[in-house]
């Protein structure tokens, strides 16, 4: 029950960044809701047991691209000409309230004892012998290119999307 409640609040949350990236007339706010897109997304894979492709996808595309857009986009001056789309008492008053949930979920399962372990419930034995039948990187690969292709492909879409999106940025300030 409660993993159902935090799938549709990821889903939600990854729906209204993705959203809120294509509408957003600045172009730093609009990095930043794609990075809200990221973490929901990693969010869902941890709920499906993808715990290395969420670590790959906060790592690899949160990460070091994200740095990268953020790079590109100071390097092309894309500063203000058109008033924030983060302003206003009402965003502080959402942030703290989503931080301060978060938090106060973090602690209820930290005391309550609900701690996950990276095997998704397996035995040290399931793992001993998938290890041994498949090797490591097969066990990784498997689930990988097999159950979560069409996910990490369509963040890869997305990505491509993106960097699009930051060329015609930076071609329409050309004369």
């Amino acid at each position: 029950m409660i993993a159902d409640f935090f799938f549709v609040l990821f889903a939600v949350m990854a729906i209204g960044g993705a959203t809120a990236m294509v509408f957003a007339r600045n172009p730093l706010a609009s990095l930043l809701y794609l990075v809200m897109a990221f973490f929901a997304l990693s969010g869902i894979f941890v709920l499906l047991d993808a715990h290395f492709i969420a670590a790959v996808n906060l790592i690899v595309y949160a990460g070091a691209i994200l740095v990268l857009f953020l790079f590109v986009i100071m390097l092309l001056n894309l500063g203000r000409t058109e008033k924030s789309d983060l302003r206003g008492p009402l965003y502080r008053i959402i942030g703290i309230v989503v931080a301060g949930a978060f938090f106060g979920l973090l602690l209820v399962m930290l005391r309550g004892g609900h701690a996950t372990s990276m095997a998704g419930g397996m035995g040290q034995a399931t793992i001993d012998a998938m290890l041994e039948s498949q090797g490591a990187v097969g066990i990784v690969a498997e689930p990988m290119f097999r159950s979560y292709l069409v996910p990490f492909e369509i963040t890869s879409l997305l990505l491509l999307v993106a960097i699009v999106g930051a060329i015609v940025l930076a071609r329409r300030k050309a004369p």
